[in-house]
């Protein structure tokens, strides 16, 4: 282990005081801050129609997020606000039952998220296969694509010009200059033209007023009893586990830009935190914004926590100054920007034939499952669910029928050696049983597990199996090779598992 770090030492990172000591890296990331927000807020906007909230709640607790978790997480340079993916799964919610039915869901998911980030059970993260995490990444670039058809059906044929120019600036821009998001650039535009020509098309200030007030307390306006609980239970659980996967996702992916290790237990329950500031002051939930954190990190350069606090303290001045610019917004422009990240989200590669063709097929049997389940339930925790536990099925179906058993018969002919290679656990130990000649074979027989190892309780049970069904032929039987824990695990369940 001393080896593998010194041939491979950990960068470490830079920290706040580093950065306000250096102007250089302090305008790296005051300047990614700034970048960052400008493409945030679209987002935030576009997020919050999507989870049938108004806009003034996303936007306000996009702001307690970007703070919180700047003080709070556990990998710098993340940004976190109120996301699509947790728009997603709270939108249901919120159409059946009420936007006050919010509240609680958020309270619930961010105790939740704080349990799990204080057990530790961060690293659970590293046994969700990558194929679940692409079908992950493909759903939500789908959900967030559907979300967005309302917004250019059935409206003024103005619109669809709008939708357009929208369309060619964001593409046509970046081959210009990169210096500001092309999105924020085609919105400004289509807005002031709007704006100009006073034209009447669908806006955001349709979907909810844009007050420029910051809110006080969310109130609670629900029963606090049973009931309520049985009714936010799924929603919170599925915002709270989307929540943490986006975010974790995330942080891995800074580290591997950045080469620095981050505190996954501590972005877990710091996000919790956030969230339930976010639930009383603001009043919806978010996560890690992938493509936001890419764009400040990558980028931006940004490397401290200073960034992220001026992208929260920028979209404060932003909401409290512009709200009623805002509410001119187009939807159809928001509807384009929109299609266009989720159109980006989406991993082509992973669908492309010849990724396809060399891609095994379980592999893309999980994520096409993956992708379908998300699709057909809008649940994006339904989908990494069912994904992860057809990963686990299809493997232990693999490593089933990897385990191997030669018969070697004493040149006396008076015993008989067994070497079992493999892993032996329920899948594979369940057929072990059948490679023995009990019948055939001398009365004396050994079993050489030396090169396999006892996994579960079910390779124990076809252990006495065996023996027992020699014993009917008059045969003993000695099993050896076992290593120390396999050997402590086998004494201690050998014949006590039943007949």
């Amino acid at each position: 282990m001393a080896v593998a770090d010194r041939s491979r030492p950990v960068r470490q990172p830079i920290t706040v005081l580093t950065a306000l000591r250096s102007p250089r890296q302090l305008s790296r990331e005051v300047f990614a801050g700034l970048v960052t927000t400008l493409a945030l807020v679209p987002e935030v906007i576009s997020f919050s129609i999507v989870a049938g909230v108004d806009p003034m709640v996303s936007l306000v607790a996009s702001i307690v997020l970007a703070l919180a978790m700047s003080v709070l997480g556990g990998r710098p340079g993340v940004v976190t606000a109120a996301a699509g993916s947790v728009a997603l799964v709270i939108a249901p919610l919120v159409h059946e039952h009420g936007v006050e039915y919010v509240l609680p869901t958020v309270l619930l998911a961010g105790v939740i998220q704080v349990v799990f980030g204080c057990a530790g059970l961060a690293r659970l993260m590293r046994f969700i296969p990558r194929s679940v995490m692409i079908g992950f990444v493909n759903a939500l670039g789908v959900l967030i694509f559907v979300a967005q058809v309302p917004h250019v059906l059935n409206v003024p044929w103005l619109a669809y010009a709008l939708f357009a120019a929208t369309l060619a600036i964001i593409f046509i821009l970046p081959r210009f200059t990169r210096v500001v998001p092309s999105p924020l650039v085609a919105i400004v535009v289509v807005t002031a033209i709007t704006i100009i020509a006073g034209l009447s098309v669908p806006n955001v200030a349709d979907e909810g007023p844009l007050t420029g007030r910051m809110p006080g307390i969310t109130p609670f306006l629900v029963p606090l009893d049973p009931a309520t609980f049985q009714l936010i239970l799924p929603t919170a659980l599925s915002v709270a586990f989307v929540g943490l996967m986006e975010t974790l996702l995330t942080a891995k992916l800074v580290d591997d830009i950045t080469d620095t290790p981050s505190h996954k237990g501590r972005e877990s329950w710091a996000l919790g935190v956030s969230n339930i500031f976010a639930g009383f002051y603001g009043g919806i939930a978010g996560c890690a914004m992938i493509g936001q954190t890419v764009l400040n990190v990558k980028t931006g350069q940004a490397r401290t926590r200073l960034s992220t606090v001026v992208a929260g303290l920028f979209l404060l001045v932003l909401v409290t100054g512009l709200s009623s610019i805002m509410g001119q917004i187009p939807m159809v422009a928001l509807a384009a920007v929109m299609m266009v990240v989720a159109v980006t989200t989406v991993d082509w590669h992973s669908v492309k034939p010849s990724t396809l063709k060399r891609m095994p097929l379980p592999e893309t049997l999980v994520m096409a499952v993956t992708v379908a389940v998300v699709v057909l339930t809008g649940n994006l925790a339904y989908g990494v669910l069912v994904g992860v536990v057809l990963a686990m099925v299809l493997f232990a179906r693999r490593v089933a029928h990897v385990i191997t058993v030669d018969r070697t018969l004493a040149a006396d002919g008076e015993s008989v050696r067994y070497q079992v290679v493999g892993p032996l656990f329920f899948g594979s130990s369940n057929d072990l049983v059948e490679h023995f000649a009990y019948a055939d074979d001398p009365r004396s027989v050994t079993i050489d597990l030396s090169r396999a190892q006892i996994w579960d309780a079910s390779t124990v049970a076809a252990l006495d199996s065996i023996e027992t069904k020699y014993g009917s032929h008059g045969a003993t039987v000695s099993i050896e090779g076992l290593d120390e824990r396999s050997t402590g695990f086998h004494r201690r369940l050998t014949g006590h598992l039943g007949a």
